[in-house]
């Protein structure tokens, strides 16, 4: 069992504060009052409530780190020190469509220390407010489910392998790179999965409940936590073109540390032909 550092604690505590909100308004979802952002992707009164008490709570508890907020947008902070990523919601369609499938993702990022830009997530967490799942990680210290130590799946055949996905809709993504990834993929596994969360997503790749996961034009504070939560369960995420970055987001291929590879070979494969 691992000792609960102190960042976990703070992002534990403002999730929870956050959650117990959300839970409230899902019960309520046909009354909520909902704006159009963009086609087929719609902000929710709750996700603004949740996103305001992500960052009370984590502000009152660092203030002088900055965010990155999904609706909010960048607040800088002291550049010397770490900024929150954060997506109050991970999920709002289903949510909005009362299917209890959403998350909360949650990443502390640090500065490069020559003060280039932004370099290593450090310490993750995403949680579900309807099955009180919480996964979290931090940097060397490896991934966990409350107090269960997380590992990718142990599978090894691609004929046994479970696969996410984000598919493209409503203008959004590139359909015909999803379409030529899929004809490539699907003949090999045993089943494909697309169940609107990328940030539950990767979790479940950590957590062996998946043995990859692929999607483009996502977002930081989509992946920020997820990408940390897989590495440290002993896969790998990269982009198309076998690159690991801090954050992946304009291209996300997650794996376990057996098929990763071989998922990366078809991907390629499937983008020259």
């Amino acid at each position: 069992m691992s000792v609960v550092s102190g960042i976990i604690r703070v992002m534990e505590k403002a999730a929870r504060k956050a959650g117990q909100r959300l839970r409230r308004d899902f019960g309520e979802v046909e009354h909520l009052q909902v704006s159009r952002k963009g086609p087929a992707d719609f902000v929710s009164k709750a996700d603004q409530r949740a996103e305001r008490t992500l960052y009370d709570e984590l502000l009152a508890a660092r203030p002088d780190w900055g965010f990155v907020l999904e609706e909010g947008g960048v607040i800088e902070g002291d550049p010397t020190k770490p900024r929150w990523i954060i997506d109050p919601l991970d999920g709002t369609s289903n949510f909005l469509h009362s299917i209890p499938h959403f998350a909360i993702s949650i990443a502390a990022q640090e500065p490069k220390l020559d003060g280039s830009g932004w370099g290593d997530v450090t310490a993750a967490l995403v949680y579900q407010p309807i099955t009180d799942e919480s996964f979290w990680a931090e940097k060397t210290r490896g991934a966990w489910l409350h107090d269960r130590r997380l590992r990718v799946s142990a599978r090894r055949h691609l004929d046994e392998s479970l696969i996410a996905t984000g598919i493209p809709f409503a203008g959004r993504g590139d359909s015909a790179e999803w379409s030529k990834i899929y004809a490539a993929l699907a003949p090999q596994v045993a089943g494909i999965r697309r169940f609107g969360s990328a940030a539950l997503d990767l979790a479940w790749v950590a957590a062996g409940r998946y043995e990859g996961f692929w999607e483009s034009e996502l977002s930081p504070w989509d992946t920020a936590a997820g990408c940390l939560l897989v590495r440290e369960a002993g896969g790998f995420v990269t982009d198309w073109r076998g690159i690991s970055q801090p954050v992946c987001d304009a291209q996300v291929l997650a794996g376990n540390d057996a098929l990763h590879s071989r998922l990366h070979k078809l991907v390629v494969g499937a983008l020259k032909g």
